[in-house]
């Protein structure tokens, strides 16, 4: 186990390296930058701008350099958005906000989710089943920012029920994790349904329901926990993406998170805050994929993970 964790570490330094190195270039690629948008600007000046953060180098060396301080955990300054303000210090003000919204959203995905798949597996071929997969097909196929749009128009506009603006009361909760869960628990719900088919099939189910053991025990005891292996493949990315917060969903319902930063560190063409939030999510992904493939084997004693590590 040890020596798997070992691996898998030194695997995503690699990749969060590699994922910060295509990420500056198609970012350098796109034409324009971070002070051509400001008016009045002489050519001096500008040149003076781009000495000052370093944009005057070939892009090799800006890279270089980019990565060197990355190694020391630094991000870098904004360069428009809070100028001169370390990119690490306003991604760990925003994070919390995010994160929060994420997790509630998280938690009510997978509260509501399993028992639809369970649901839907146990009376499969009924009406209950066909109602559960349309609901969870129309869930899937709604792009959030529709969800959040739409929410946004009954709930906030037309009733006028729900706050439509930020996160300071509980009822200003319910449409963003509403909009930000919708897609997750329609995907968990399909995901846990297919997986608890093939289990539910498997000889050790029948064994368990020759023995007399009650329909609750054998599904969610016995059919549930080995099962859950494609969902928490799918978890571990969901984690990391909703916990970091939905960039149209908090853009919408205007909450000042990471994602809705991000948007606006795009638009501004700041940099430093376009790489740092990139590499902070693609570091995020890969820590939870880790512990995702670690909880495998709590899920399933019988995964051996140290022929992963050869």
């Amino acid at each position: 186990m040890a020596k798997y964790i070992v691996k898998r570490i030194v695997q995503a330094f690699f990749v969060v390296i590699l994922i910060a190195c295509i990420t500056f270039f198609l970012m350098n690629m796109v034409p324009g930058g971070p002070f051509l948008s400001e008016k009045a600007l002489s050519p001096e000046v500008l040149a003076a701008k781009e000495a000052k953060y370093g944009l005057d180098k070939p892009l090799l060396v800006q890279l270089k350099n980019y990565l060197l301080d990355l190694l020391k955990l630094d991000l870098g300054v904004s360069f428009k958005m809070q100028i001169n303000r370390p990119v690490l210090t306003i991604i760990m003000e925003m994070f919390p906000v995010s994160c929060k919204l994420g997790a509630i959203s998280l938690v009510w995905a997978i509260l509501c989710g399993i028992p639809i798949g369970c649901l839907a597996a146990y009376y499969r071929g009924t009406w209950v089943d066909n109602v559960l997969r349309v609901f969870t097909t129309i869930g899937v196929s709604i792009p959030g920012f529709v969800v959040a749009t739409v929410l946004l128009v009954i709930f906030g506009v037309k009733l006028s029920i729900l706050p439509t603006m930020g996160l300071n009361s509980f009822g200003s909760y319910i449409m963003p994790v509403m909009a930000l869960s919708l897609s997750p628990m329609c995907y968990v719900g399909r995901l846990t349904r297919s997986s608890m088919l093939d289990v539910i099939n498997q000889e050790y189910i029948r064994t368990a329901k020759a023995k007399g053991l009650s329909t609750k025990v054998v599904i969610f005891k016995h059919a549930l926990r080995n099962s859950l292996i494609p969902v928490l493949t799918y978890l571990g990315p969901l984690t990391a993406n909703i916990l970091t917060g939905g960039f149209v969903v908090e853009t919408v319902f205007s909450i000042p998170g990471l994602g809705r930063y991000f948007v606006q560190s795009i638009s501004n063409r700041d940099y430093p805050i376009i790489m740092g939030t990139t590499i902070f999510l693609a570091s995020f992904v890969v820590f939870m994929t880790l512990i995702v493939d670690i909880l495998y084997k709590v899920v399933d004693p019988r995964m051996d993970l140290s022929k992963e590590a050869n």
